[in-house]
């Protein structure tokens, strides 16, 4: 069931300015729109799974011009998104049955853990941005490990919404040593795969709000394009500290509906 009745009670902007948000998070850090998206979505009335469905929708409509960007301005490593798309695609299908087994109130609490993590790693990691760039090695073990840590990441994909961009990039940091802008453009791609096949599963469930995702979508897309150059020349140290500070805010946030304050 879509939730379209639902969205004629929301004024469009509010989706607009939604999109907006999106574009900025996915186009500077790489990081899945679920951050922005579940919170504000839920709060605005639909239930967390479809909030989560939706997400993953638009997911896959803003990746298309951030990775476009990072493309141009050779930060996109195809084998090492390969890898890692492989493996999401796989575990998205497994999280998104899970998702739908765990209450709402669970996933809430499971979803402030993570992004209260992901902002301590996320300043800790800006005191020292540079990495001892060097080529990628690709060998049987380490391809392996990647599969399989995205698999992970693809089933939290399923459950939480999120596409796994940061979570791609500390893969990325464990196994490979890669430029932070390259890794961004990089975990994109393969957040890409993961959205899809998170999409298709909740899209077969009749969890989502096709509407909603569109519209946020193509305006995340838009706004993506240009945050996504303006990221390519932003100084690795500040990329982290953007992306810590959304971490905080929305660990904040998602604190506040879980103890039942808002």
């Amino acid at each position: 069931m879509f939730f379209i009745s639902w969205l004629l009670m929301i004024p469009i902007y509010f989706l607009i300015l939604i999109g907006i948000s999106v574009g900025i998070l996915t186009g500077i850090t790489g990081s899945s729109g679920v951050l922005i998206v579940v919170p504000a979505l839920s709060y605005l009335g639909l239930s967390y799974y479809d909030s989560i469905g939706s997400s993953l929708l638009v997911d896959v409509i803003t990746t298309l011009s951030v990775i476009f960007v990072y493309f141009k301005n050779g930060n996109v490593d195809y084998r090492v998104s390969l890898l890692l798309g492989l493996g999401a695609v796989v575990g998205a299908q497994l999280g998104s049955r899970i998702a739908f087994a765990v209450p709402e109130k669970g996933l809430e609490a499971s979803f402030t853990i993570f992004t209260s993590y992901m902002a301590y790693m996320s300043f800790k990691r800006s005191r020292n941005p540079k990495l001892n760039i060097k080529r990628i090695e690709i060998g049987k073990t380490k391809s392996l490990i990647a599969i399989f840590l995205a698999m992970i990441i693809g089933i939290v994909t399923g459950t939480l919404g999120a596409s796994g961009g940061i979570m791609f990039i500390a893969v990325m940091m464990l196994l490979f040593s890669i430029d932070i802008k390259r890794m961004i453009g990089t975990a994109t791609l393969a957040m890409l795969f993961s959205a899809i096949s998170g999409t298709t599963a909740y899209i077969s469930a009749g969890r989502i709000d096709i509407i909603a995702g569109i519209i946020i979508g193509i305006t995340a897309l838009i706004s993506g394009y240009y945050f996504a150059k303006i990221a390519n020349k932003m100084h690795p140290a500040h990329i982290y500290m953007f992306l810590g500070s959304v971490f905080v805010a929305t660990s904040i946030s998602e604190l506040f509906k879980v103890l039942g304050v808002f």
